[in-house]
């Protein structure tokens, strides 16, 4: 099913990975494919996938940065992003967006932000400050949800982490949405620590 779906070079990305990886890679792939069919109205087998890097270009030969596919022979109209945690995939996309709109969603688990220099390196001075302000059963929860701001903002612009985190400043930016998430889904309940985050553009200027 994978390999008549996914473009060649999504599943040469995931034959370097470990077993468990792959699988969960192959997975969110064939979702988002099928996401992208669904709003498109079009069988999934007739969409190409092309992902945009800064770094690498764009093309069916590039597995990473900011997904998109082709649909007969053009560019689909659907503005599109995806974030993997926790063994779980969060998509968020504009079908016919205006041009030069774009979206950017993370899905982030608490766990994985609760380490010794982390607020040094992936917050600004005033979000530390608003971080000790809190009480600490609420720090871990606060953190995870500054970072997937950023992280979904970042996804939109298509900068990534080329950009300082700790440089972002993401506390009441414009175009920042936190998500609600569930508690369960395809009757399977979410892990606790969720959270997640959507950009939209246009958006205030990095600069």
């Amino acid at each position: 099913m994978a390999a008549e779906l996914l473009s060649p070079a999504e599943t040469l990305r995931a034959d370097a990975m470990a077993p468990v990886l792959r699988l969960e890679f192959l997975a969110s792939r064939l979702a988002q494919q099928n996401f992208a069919a669904t709003l498109l109205g079009v069988p999934a087998s007739k969409l190409q996938a092309v992902y945009e890097c800064p770094e690498c270009g764009a093309g069916p030969d590039i597995a990473h940065g900011r997904p998109g596919y082709v649909l007969d022979g053009g560019p689909a109209p659907l503005a599109l992003s995806a974030s993997r945690s926790s063994g779980w995939v969060l998509f968020a996309a504009v079908v016919h967006p205006e041009p030069g709109l774009r979206v950017g969603v993370d899905l982030e688990n608490a766990t994985g932000t609760e380490f010794a220099g982390f607020d040094d390196v992936a917050l600004t001075a005033q979000e530390r400050r608003h971080l000790k302000a809190l009480g600490p059963g609420r720090r871990a929860q606060e953190r995870a949800r500054l970072w997937a701001r950023k992280e979904a903002l970042l996804k939109m612009t298509g900068e990534g982490l080329r950009v300082a985190p700790d440089s972002l400043e993401v506390l009441d930016r414009p175009g920042l949405w936190d998500l609600e998430l569930p508690a369960s889904a395809d009757g399977r309940d979410l892990p606790a620590g969720l959270v997640a985050a959507l950009a939209v553009s246009p958006a205030e200027s990095l600069d």
